[in-house]
């Protein structure tokens, strides 16, 4: 295949692109970053009713400290060579057993850096919608104090310099958000899905816990570095082993199949958390596993396979359930899992996407970030009303969050100039390269799910905000504070510009030269023009359709029973009932059979074991009563059986 011979030829290029110095100046300052929100949290959840009324403003405050280091560093990189911008910031010896040597560092180069600036800005504009959006709430500040632990946690997973550091930021991520989704637990659906996404997290945390224990068999060593290094002389069945067991952990955090089905529920957190799970931290997080990892899955052809297929399957998948839900966050949440979906499939065609996978998840933390926030504010608006259904014409009360959420709209469109026309259009090209049968089925995939995306997203938009108005005579809809509509304003902007920014002129692609090895070209086997063209008409055609459907017809109070794949989309294409067959009915018929086989078969036997020595000890104890003469009687009987055995024998 073209990719892997590529990924061949690359290996020995990444292998020495990106030099890591020891840390010096101001990145010796780098373990603040997760410092700061660490104790903002540790006050908050630890300081008691005292911290009440200035705990989610010192929570924001330290966020925004984390961001501004963050910006210094990046600034202070910014003044190197590509190739003198790695460090390692070294904290302590953490585990010194034997040949099992694990320091605690940081590893501070431009990938950390890129998932350090989205995670602390976009998580700061969430963390000042939320003074707002919570502040009528009683447990405020344990909730303020569940942000902080989680940005913390996210940054300590990016930031680590190895695989088994990142896999404590790894599980600080999953404790979070099942404190955060189940935030409202009182409500029972709110804690089943806490529950919910946390035991679809752990699935795929064994496959992590697998890779890592895999690792040091194999290299001696869990240190990126360490693995990095002994990539060319490992076994292939090794890597592959390694490469596989990591994309479980991806598919279970950033809620790729067969691990999505948690994603949809946990739209049962406050709105911020969503915002906060989808744009910068939690689902993200399986794509930062994936491209940290790139040379362990190019020494893996099959693995990076596994990773583009999964990335096409989940797009489209996605994609479907977005178009048939009715429930705002639902929808959004849908759009998250097609959406990291490109980015899957981008990091698994190799060297040709990359980059345009690390661009796509800049780009989407801003224009997902503010679509939330922008279902947030309608939420607010509206009592906290969902369905859609009850929206209709809310661009004439609402018009700051219908201006900010058309632009994200825009975004995710990939409409130019708007961000997302200068990664995910660059992701469908990409998706083109190579030979046989990969770049049509992949890349027709790419292609589709952009069309899918144009209408389900449009009905959206067209639902809630344009058509005729369908709203309770009850409800009396406003636009929100302030304090929450300039974290939309200022997430509009990022999602109309960065992509701009970064686009034309290749500052992405310079910036992570250093980890990735310069940027691959590939000839697309569709001309690029055609495949522009191919995929405006696609995205103009969603559109046209979900406008026809939506704005310009009546939509019905209560959805129509539709068509056999309207039903399944709103039944999440039947993944609950998937996993119910093939995991948690199996799964209860196994226990139950091992329960059985401990009671009848274990305990049986030791019962049985114990009654048969019992029983046999109260027949013997009979024998000794205490009375001489029964025991001359037996010496007596014992004569008598020796004297007859001697006869015989003679």
């Amino acid at each position: 295949m073209h990719l892997v011979q590529l990924s061949a030829a690359h290996l020995g290029q990444l292998a020495s692109a990106q030099a890591v110095q020891p840390a010096s100046g101001v990145t010796t300052l780098a373990w603040l970053l997760v410092a700061f929100p660490v104790l903002g949290a540790a006050i908050l959840l630890f300081g008691g009713r005292r911290t009440n009324r200035f705990g989610p403003v010192l929570a924001t405050a330290l966020s925004w400290a984390s961001f501004g280091l963050g910006t210094v560093i990046f600034l202070s990189m910014l003044g190197r060579s590509s190739g003198q911008r790695a460090e390692n910031l070294f904290l302590y010896k953490w585990i010194p057993a034997g040949s099992f040597q694990v320091d605690a560092g940081m590893l501070i180069d431009p990938l950390s850096m890129a998932f350090v600036l989205l995670v602390t800005f976009v998580g700061s504009l969430i963390l000042v919608y939320s003074l707002a959006y919570m502040e009528h709430d009683p447990d405020r500040r344990r909730f303020f104090g569940y942000l902080n632990l989680f940005i913390a946690a996210m940054l300590l997973l990016v930031l680590a310099n190895s695989y088994l550091l990142l896999y404590v930021g790894w599980e600080g991520v999953g404790l979070a958000s099942y404190l955060l989704i189940g935030f409202w637990n009182q409500i029972p659906a709110n804690a089943s899905a806490a529950n919910k996404a946390f035991v679809a997290n752990r699935v795929g945390d064994f496959g992590v816990s697998v890779a890592i224990m895999l690792m040091f068999v194999t290299f001696g060593s869990v240190s990126f570095a360490g693995v990095d290094a002994g990539i060319a002389g490992a076994n292939k069945g090794a890597l592959t082993a390694i490469g596989l067991m990591l994309l479980l952990g991806a598919c279970g955090k950033s809620a790729q199949f067969p691990l999505q089905s948690w994603l949809g529920d946990a739209m049962a957190g406050p709105t911020p958390v969503s915002a906060l799970i989808h744009a910068a931290t939690m689902v993200t997080a399986g794509v930062y596993l994936v491209v940290r990892s790139h040379a362990i899955f190019e020494g893996s052809p099959t693995a990076q396979t596994f990773v583009v297929i999964v990335g096409a399957i989940t797009l489209i998948f996605g994609a479907i359930v977005g178009c048939a839900k009715d429930d705002i966050k639902k929808v959004l949440a849908a759009s998250t899992m097609s959406q990291i979906g490109y980015m899957m499939l981008a990091a698994g065609l190799g060297p040709v996407g990359y980059v345009f996978a690390i661009f796509h998840l800049l780009n989407h933390g801003f224009f997902k970030a503010g679509m939330f926030l922008g279902a947030g504010s309608v939420m607010h608006g509206m009592d906290d009303q969902v369905d859609m259904r009850r929206f209709g014409n809310l661009s004439g009360v609402m018009r700051i969050t219908w201006i900010t959420f058309g632009i994200g709209w825009l975004a995710i469109l990939g409409v130019f100039p708007f961000s997302g026309y200068w990664s995910k259009d660059k992701i469908i090209e990409a998706a083109f390269i190579g030979e046989g049968w990969r770049p049509w089925v992949f890349g027709s995939a790419a292609l589709i799910g952009a069309g899918v995306t144009a209408f389900y997203m449009s009905r959206l938009f067209f639902m809630t905000f344009q058509g005729k108005k369908r709203w309770p005579k009850e409800a009396h809809p406003h636009e929100s504070p302030r304090r929450m509509t300039i974290p939309m304003i200022i997430l509009a902007v990022g999602s109309a510009f960065l992509g701009l920014i970064l686009g034309p002129t290749n500052g992405i692609q310079a910036w992570l030269e250093p980890v990735f090895g310069a940027h691959t070209e590939g000839e697309p086997v569709v001309a690029v023009p055609v495949l522009i063209t191919m995929t405006l008409l696609v995205v103009a055609a969603g559109v046209a359709l979900a406008g026809l459907r939506y704005w310009r017809d009546q939509v019905p109070a209560v959805a129509p029973v539709g068509s056999l794949l309207t039903r399944a989309a709103r039944g999440d294409l039947y993944q609950d009932d998937v996993n119910e067959a093939l995991l948690m009915r199996p799964g209860l018929h196994l226990t139950r059979s091992l329960v059985f086989f401990d009671n009848k078969g274990v305990d049986g036997a030791v019962g049985g074991l114990a009654a048969l020595i019992g029983g046999t000890s109260a027949r013997v104890r009979r024998v000794q009563n205490g009375f001489v003469r029964s025991y001359a009687l037996t010496m007596l009987a014992g004569v008598v059986v020796i004297l007859g055995a001697v006869w015989v024998v003679q």
